[in-house]
């Protein structure tokens, strides 16, 4: 049950945002987790500060999963994103942001997990 929060400085085409989502459907793998049940949402066009100025090229990636992963597993989807972000979309890693929000307790369907 995982769900993958994008906020991106840059503006994107409809065909962009389906890019996106179909990577992140792919790099959902590095967590253990498959994209059958994988929400995505993409805010483009956003405002971010970093360090008091304003990024032209930015991004903030949230990934919320039941359950947790490892340390490992983290990093190498860290670095996966900050990868795919710069090469498909021009983002340099150093403008981006990735956190990740372990839940115990995810709802779905009318029940819970």
């Amino acid at each position: 049950m995982p769900y993958i929060d994008a906020k991106l400085t840059i503006s994107l085409s409809s065909e962009q945002k389906e890019d996106l989502k179909s990577e992140f459907g792919k790099l959902i793998s590095c967590l253990n987790k498959t994209e059958t049940y994988l929400m995505v949402g993409i805010e483009d066009n956003a405002d971010l500060w970093f360090g008091g100025m304003k990024l032209d090229a930015g991004a903030y990636v949230s990934v919320s999963l039941l359950g947790n992963a490892g340390p490992d597993q983290y990093d190498r989807m860290t670095r996966e994103i900050c990868k795919m972000l710069q090469e498909k979309f021009g983002i340099a890693s150093d403008g981006v942001y990735v956190t990740y929000h372990p839940v115990r307790d995810w709802g779905w369907d009318g029940h819970n997990f």
